[in-house]
């Protein structure tokens, strides 16, 4: 093993026993829920998502429920993803120095440090954007052309866990165009790496074409209020405080060096085009993030050259580089208690004068705690409510009964807890539970989760309804506060003739 691969692999080692002792707190994400729920259904697609996340997921949990094992996924993305920025650092002409600092951006950066601790489809991204960078700068810089094959494969599989990755394939291409570099385009090789990362892809392709591409009606939807449109300023403004305010200098004096370097000159411009895309098509904060370990990697070989024979500065730059990332990490791993957690939110909230509403991406979230941490609460505790109401049903009704959730958070919730309890399988007209239907229920008996049994959208469905209680567990995000469970009984239509009109993809 030589110096450099030796010092990627420690880097990613450090990075992996880091997210392995941090991530496995708290409880089950939402997402996390209805990734393994999704898992569990095997597919080529889902309304909201590609295969990859919902399979791994799933088969985290296949010999029981395991936040352990589950949190292991990211860890080991994450860790790939240090792994790749150092050989990226290497590869742009730097040495130890500029490897270090590059991957100490990496581990300070809120948005990535929050990808490689939850499971999310952005995880996978961590080390498949940077690879596809590495290998189409070595085909840059006179290496194999079939290296391209590889960066398409990359691309691909990318593909198969987020279709984010496609602005930032573009962005590559364009970014070569506009260089002299484009002639690596001509490359026969250059086609087989598209038809690599388009066979890899098609799969899901066919399925979101089989279905009527719900992906596009779900992204509508969100646009059309959902969602929290950032201005240009304010989402450049994000950029710096998701990659940490006092570490953003090294990505960005990366950004210049390749753009003042001729032969990486591509790859400055690449980064400058995704994040115009991701403003132009108003994209959430965090959808490029997965670009700046490329953007880290030369950072950290500008500040390594910029300072030769200047030791001092670089034990500096490190040194701030560290804290600042301590500093941030309680946001992004969750190794607080839930009290210390509201203590030190205050505390950096004092310190820092920034606004939650400045990171919001969708209307009508907020939470004592920082959002992905409340909604690692409450779960449980929901299902164990539910499954008080069925048990105490009679057993005629208990036989027919469908628990019908409204969101797919909750009816995930259900489907995971539930089997201690022997509830059956939950509905939900929400993203992909739309799609699996009623599961053969009349609805003649609901328990509704978080519903008033149809009276909004359709009054008088049941003949008789009730409030049985509301569930309030403590943490929770504002939207699963007191919400109320009903029991719902005497349908006066068939429940499959209602389906086509409940879904709801968003």
């Amino acid at each position: 093993m030589n110096r450099k691969i030796a010092i990627a692999a420690t880097a990613a080692a450090l990075t992996l026993c880091l997210h392995l002792a941090a991530n496995p707190h708290y409880g089950f994400f939402r997402d996390e829920l209805y990734f393994i729920i999704c898992g569990f259904h095997p597919a080529f697609g889902y309304v909201d998502q590609p295969p990859i996340v919902p399979l791994l997921s799933a088969g985290s949990q296949l010999f029981g429920h395991s936040l352990l094992f589950l949190r292991a996924l990211p860890a080991v993305f994450a860790a790939a993803g240090a792994y790749v920025t150092c050989l990226l650092a290497f590869e742009l002409g730097g040495g130890v120095a500029a490897a270090v600092l590059a991957v100490l951006a990496y581990l300070a950066a809120p948005v990535l440090e929050s990808f490689g601790a939850k499971v999310g489809p952005d995880m996978v991204g961590l080390c498949l954007w940077p690879l596809a960078a590495l290998y189409v700068l070595r085909v840059v810089k006179g290496a194999d052309a079939r290296s391209w094959v590889a960066a398409g494969a990359a691309v691909g599989v990318a593909l198969e866990s987020k279709y984010s990755v496609l602005f930032f394939a573009l962005a590559l291409v364009a970014g070569l165009i506009l260089t002299p570099q484009r002639r690596a385009l001509r490359s026969r090789w250059f086609f087989a790496g598209v038809g690599a990362a388009v066979a890899i892809a098609l799969p899901n392709f066919i399925w979101q074409a089989a279905h009527g591409f719900p992906m596009w009606e779900l992204l509508r939807n969100g646009a059309n209020g959902k969602n929290v449109v950032a201005g240009p300023a304010l989402f450049l403004f994000q950029q710096l405080l998701l990659t940490n305010l006092f570490v953003a200098p090294i990505w960005i004096l990366g950004v210049i060096w390749l753009l003042r370097d001729s032969a990486a000159r591509f790859l400055g411009y690449a980064y400058l085009i995704l994040i115009a895309m991701m403003i132009a098509l108003h994209a959430k904060h965090y959808y490029p993030a997965d670009v700046y370990p490329i953007a880290m990697a030369a950072g950290g070989v500008a500040i390594e050259r910029w300072t030769r024979g200047l030791p001092v500065v670089r034990w500096a730059v490190a040194t701030v580089t560290i804290a600042a990332g301590l500093f941030f990490a309680p946001f992004c791993l969750p190794v607080l208690s839930e009290n210390a957690m509201l203590a030190y939110t205050d505390f950096a909230s004092r310190l820092l004068h920034v606004p939650r509403s400045a990171m919001a991406t969708e209307h009508g979230r907020s939470a004592a705690l920082p959002e992905d941490w409340a909604d690692m609460h409450g779960w449980p505790e929901l299902t164990e409510t539910v499954a008080r109401i069925y048990e105490s049903l009679p057993p005629g009704q208990r036989r027919r009964v469908a628990i019908v959730a409204n969101n797919y958070g909750e009816a995930a919730a259900i489907d995971f807890f539930g089997g201690a309890y022997g509830l059956p399988p939950a509905i939900s007209y929400h993203n992909n539970y739309w799609i699996w239907g009623t599961h053969g229920a009349s609805g003649d008996v609901v328990i509704n989760v978080n519903g008033d049994c149809g009276r909004r959208d359709f009054p008088g469905l049941y003949r008789a309804s009730r409030l049985v209680t509301r569930s309030n567990p403590p943490w929770v995000i504002s939207y699963e506060q007191n919400i109320p469970i009903s029991l719902c009984t005497g349908i006066t239509a068939p429940l499959g003739e209602l389906w086509p009109k409940l879904r709801r993809y968003i």
